[in-house]
C-alpha cells in the first residue's frame, strides 16, 4: 500500500528500483515491461511517464504479451485484484443469461486466439462488452493482436493513472 504522503510521479521516482518494479507488476504484468519501465526513472512528469510506458507496450515481444495477459482474469469471472475489480465494476449485477452468454463467448474467443478477451472495460456493463467481444471475433489473429495490444495500452494507461493519484483520493475496491 502507498504511503499517506504519496505525491504521484514524485514519490513513484523516489521508490527503490525493486519498489518501483513491483508497483509497475501490480499495472502490467509483464516483467519486461516492468523492469524497463522502472529503469527509466526519473519521469519529469505524468506524462513523460505514460508516453515511455506506451513506448515500452509498442516494443514488447509476443511472449511478453502473453505474459501481461497473464495478468488478466476472464471479462466476467470474479476478478482477482482490485484493479480488475474496479474495472469489471460494471459486470456485476448483470443478468444471468448474459454471463452466461459471456462465458461462451470468452471459451469461443480463447480457442480461436489462444488467449484471454482483453477489453478496457472501465466500468462498461456486461451486454456492453459482449457486444465488442462478439465483434472482435470476426477479427483475423494478427489483427486481434494488434487490438488487444491497443486495449492493453489503455489499460496500463488507466492503471498508471491510478497508482500516480494521491493516496487520499485512491479508493479501494474489497473482492
Amino acid at each position: 500500500m502507498r504511503r499517506v504522503d504519496w505525491r504521484g510521479v514524485t514519490s513513484f521516482n523516489e521508490l527503490t528500483q525493486r519498489q518501483a518494479i513491483s508497483a509497475l507488476y501490480d499495472v502490467c504484468s509483464s516483467s519486461n515491461w516492468a523492469v524497463r519501465v522502472a529503469a527509466a526513472r526519473p519521469f519529469a512528469d505524468d506524462a513523460a511517464l505514460l508516453n515511455r510506458a506506451d513506448l515500452i507496450l509498442a516494443e514488447l515481444t509476443e511472449a511478453d504479451l502473453d505474459e501481461a495477459l497473464d495478468g488478466h482474469p476472464r471479462i466476467g469471472d470474479r476478478p482477482d485484484n482490485p484493479a480488475s475489480a474496479r474495472e469489471q465494476s460494471g459486470v456485476s449485477g448483470a443478468a444471468d443469461t448474459v454471463l452466461a452468454e459471456l462465458r461462451r463467448c470468452n471459451q469461443a474467443y480463447e480457442e480461436k486466439f489462444g488467449h484471454v478477451y482483453l477489453v478496457f472495460a472501465d466500468g462498461r456493463p456486461a451486454d456492453e462488452l459482449l457486444g465488442i467481444l462478439t465483434e472482435r471475433m470476426h477479427n483475423d489473429p494478427m489483427t486481434e493482436r494488434r487490438v488487444m495490444r491497443m486495449e492493453l495500452g489503455k489499460i496500463n494507461r488507466k492503471r498508471l493513472q491510478q497508482m500516480l493519484t494521491p493516496a487520499a483520493e485512491f479508493q479501494v475496491v474489497d473482492l
